[in-house]
């Protein structure tokens, strides 16, 4: 394993006192003129704002808002997705609070460093840098969440924070591209930072999360533009595809060419224990189901010929459904008959369909309604399974946050909306996508040039939603392509194991609304304290 950059704040500075979320106040640690007197000190502020930029628990939960995974028991993503949130959702006041605190460190860091006496200046350009992207992430998750948002560029005051109002969205997606563009120049790239220092935010992540701020606006010309410099040229760093799709996900993937950003974890230091409630109960440190795959999901990998499974000459069959499929399928998710690997390196066949085996410890994964410990649709997660964990759960693997295969489906559907996706794009994004995951058959591969743009949207939509399955991303795309509406407004679905496993597991209904949905209500409590907030429509 590579050494890994410890992003955590050795002096655990971590508490806050507030009397508003935007105006975060830091314990004295940090403001005292005692406190920055070495870059040591300073960079510890640093690092906790890494540490506040994202974390594990939001990158899963994330997975539960969408139609990618359903989320069996009663918990805050679970209400919003049955259409019953309101306002003082603790998710929904949990993200603006995270985001501003986080906003708070990074203003505490840029308006402190210049004070810390014999700080190298190129360690503190970059450094500078680093708050600022931080910054910038945070600010575009809440503009993700709910558009119009207080933007400012400094520390405000307690008084201050009781009365600003909201800046359009598209003045804050203006501000964090130029933040972004800016800080490009002067970041390393992945190539030039020390071994110790792998981890660190890059060059080639500003660029990146350029791309992504776009594409949430579906400014497509924005998007091929920004993508290019990462595809074309080395400017902003060396990336690539890594050869094996499955190790991608594990220790050996960690820090590889296809990383362009990720969350730092260190094992025994910084863990997350999230796959406790996602793996099959029958491995060590299996806890409940807390989350599971959908039917959905599972519909939606292509056969190897390249077809869809509803597509007449597919080949697919509901007797046999898990033959002949996308093999990111098996990579990503555990289903009847897998093979799963333990820690000690002995693999076990999981069982998930009703009344398949009598093997007493092949029994704990066999579906069983209404039954919290098993999944409730009959899949399990394996993307991300860290079989080095310690006590089986607590993992130290990094989770990525962008990866070039992002930046190649960005590519492609971009130019696919401009009506310029020809052979040459197809062969460089989605083609290579394929190649890498195994397909072999020439129809999965080659371009057709018969395609409607709408049939080459399907595909590269289908392709986006396998190949970054369960990566937290898949509920951004439904919003941004107003499919949410459809997509989140049914009962989703589990395994064919009902009625002697002859009919689909149906699950709760959910509920999205598109007067009110697309963007989440401005938390009762900040409203309550600053009323120029006003609120989002229909809440």
């Amino acid at each position: 394993m590579k050494r890994k950059l410890i992003i955590y704040s050795v002096l655990i500075l971590l508490s806050f006192t507030a009397c508003n979320d935007l105006e975060q106040i830091p314990t004295n640690k940090f403001t005292d003129e005692n406190y920055w007197t070495s870059p040591e000190k300073a960079m510890s502020v640093l690092n906790m704002a890494y540490n506040q930029m994202y974390n594990a628990d939001i990158f899963f939960s994330n997975e539960a808002l969408s139609d990618n995974m359903y989320q069996r028991r009663i918990h805050d993503e679970k209400i919003i997705s049955s259409g019953q949130a309101d306002a003082s959702n603790a998710r929904f006041s949990g993200e603006w609070s995270r985001c501003y605190a986080g906003i708070k460190t990074c203003h505490t860091f840029l308006e402190n460093v210049d004070r810390v006496p014999g700080m190298d200046e190129n360690l503190k350009n970059r450094a500078k840098a680093e708050a600022r992207f931080i910054r910038a992430w945070l600010f575009f998750r809440l503009t993700t969440w709910y558009g119009d948002i207080p933007l400012f560029t400094k520390d405000i005051t307690l008084d201050e924070s009781k009365t600003i109002e909201r800046t359009p969205h598209a003045d804050v997606v203006r501000f964090i591209c130029d933040e972004l563009e800016e800080i490009a120049s002067i970041l390393p790239t992945n190539k030039q930072y020390a071994e110790a220092d792998k981890g660190r935010i890059t060059a080639g992540a500003a660029i990146a999360l350029k791309a992504r701020v776009y594409l949430l606006d579906n400014d497509w010309q924005n998007v091929v533009n920004t993508c290019e410099r990462l595809i074309t040229n080395t400017t902003y760093g060396e990336y690539g595809l890594y050869e094996n799709y499955a190790k991608l996900f594990t220790v050996e993937g960690e820090y590889s060419k296809e990383m362009i950003l990720d969350i730092e974890y260190v094992p025994s230091l910084r863990t997350w224990s999230d796959y406790q409630d996602f793996m099959p109960k029958s491995s060590p440190g299996g806890r409940v189901s807390k989350m599971a795959p959908t039917q959905e999901l599972i519909d939606d990998y292509i056969m190897l010929n390249g077809k869809g499974i509803k597509d007449n000459n597919s080949g697919y069959t509901e007797n046999n459904p898990y033959i002949n499929r996308d093999p990111r399928m098996d990579m990503t998710i555990v289903r009847h008959l897998s093979t799963w690997t333990l820690p000690d390196g002995n693999t076990r066949t999981i069982y998930t369909k009703p009344g398949s085996t009598n093997d007493p410890t092949g029994k704990l994964d066999i579906y069983v309604p209404n039954n919290e410990t098993t999944s409730p649709t009959g899949y399990y997660m394996r993307k991300y399974y860290d079989r080095g964990a310690i006590n089986g759960t607590d993992s130290g693997l990094n989770l990525m946050l962008i990866r070039y295969a992002d930046v190649l489906l960005m590519y492609a559907e971009a130019k696919n909306e401009l009506g310029e996706l020809t052979g040459d794009i197809w062969n460089i994004t989605i083609k290579a996508l394929r190649k890498r995951a195994g397909f072999t058959d020439p129809a999965a591969l080659d371009f057709n040039s018969t395609w409607t743009q709408e049939e080459r949207q399907l595909i590269i939509r289908r392709e986006r939603r396998t190949e970054l399955a369960l990566e937290g991303l898949r509920i951004f795309d439904i919003r941004r392509w107003h499919t949410a509406e459809v997509v989140l407004n049914q009962r989703p679905h589990g395994a064919m194991f009902e009625n002697n496993n002859t009919q689909y597991i149906e699950l709760d209904q959910r509920t999205f609304n598109p007067a009110r949905d697309y963007l989440w209500p401005i938390p009762q409590s900040e409203k309550d304290i600053n009323p120029n907030l006003g609120q989002n429509l229909n809440y």
